[in-house]
């Protein structure tokens, strides 16, 4: 019996697939992406690879895409960003136009963002850079997938050259809560702002993103916010903290209620 859609996708979201063995003979696509994640996640990586290969190779990209990012990354296999590429194309070239809110859009939208960064920065011997391709990737991810990460990457790519274009891409990402995309939209409109208000709207994003940022990827963001901050005026920082309340009351409660909780 085929393992539902819904479950598959499942498989990879950081939970454990569990399923029992099934024999290679009565294999589906479907079942081997399932024993492909149960033998992935109990350390049968070796193995989870003739599962995940067959899958991929008989329609099913959440496979693809998981193969790719085992290689993109090394895990569990010599790392290979060509072989990654190949992947995240077959997923690009077999699924670019399914339903934006099909059960493995994610997985598709997530291998154009991989596939157009490849092409953004090229990979040494094989694939030459090409901006003119990693945009309209982007784009395509952007646009029709509503992809964060891809409008965040579109915002990066116009900041230098068009204002206009990077804040409405880093602000549709940053209302999605890409924390990456609120810093970049914080420093972009400060930049622009030519009033208190306006600057207080920049340094209000940046904040947001700051009082989110964890881990080492928060660095940039707390460097960024710092530098704003001590050339705003008394009046700006204020209202951008005003703001910025307001922003995480409505959108991220919980982290005004972990804020209100009586120090241990």
């Amino acid at each position: 019996m085929l393992v539902g859609l819904t479950g598959s996708v499942q498989a990879f979201d950081g939970q454990p697939a569990s399923s029992n063995p099934i024999d290679a003979l009565e294999l589906t696509p479907t079942e081997a992406l399932r024993t492909g994640a149960r033998q992935y996640y109990s350390g049968d990586k070796a193995a989870a690879l003739t599962s995940l290969r067959y899958a991929a190779e008989n329609g099913q990209p959440m496979a693809a895409w998981k193969l790719g990012e085992m290689y993109a990354s090394g895990d569990g296999v010599q790392e290979d960003d060509l072989k990654a590429f190949e992947y995240y194309s077959q997923i690009v070239r077999e699924h670019g136009d399914d339903r934006p809110d099909a059960p493995d859009a994610p997985f598709v939208s997530s291998a154009f963002v991989a596939l157009g960064t490849y092409y953004l920065n090229g990979i040494e011997g094989t694939v030459p850079k090409n901006e003119s391709r990693a945009r309209q990737i982007f784009t395509h991810a952007a646009s029709y997938f509503g992809d964060a990460e891809a409008q965040f990457e579109l915002g990066r790519m116009y900041q230098d050259s068009n204002s206009r274009m990077a804040v409405r891409w880093y602000n549709l990402a940053a209302l999605k809560g890409h924390i990456g995309a609120q810093a970049r939209l914080g420093e972009t409109l400060y930049s622009l702002g030519n009033s208190d208000k306006k600057k207080a709207r920049g340094l209000m994003w940046m904040t947001v993103a700051r009082e989110q940022a964890a881990g080492s990827g928060a660095t940039w963001i707390n460097d960024m916010h710092e530098q704003y901050f001590a050339v705003s005026t008394e009046t700006v920082r204020q209202l951008a903290r005003s703001l910025a309340d307001g922003w995480l009351q409505q959108n991220r409660p919980d982290m005004m209620t972990a804020q209100q909780l009586p120090s241990q």
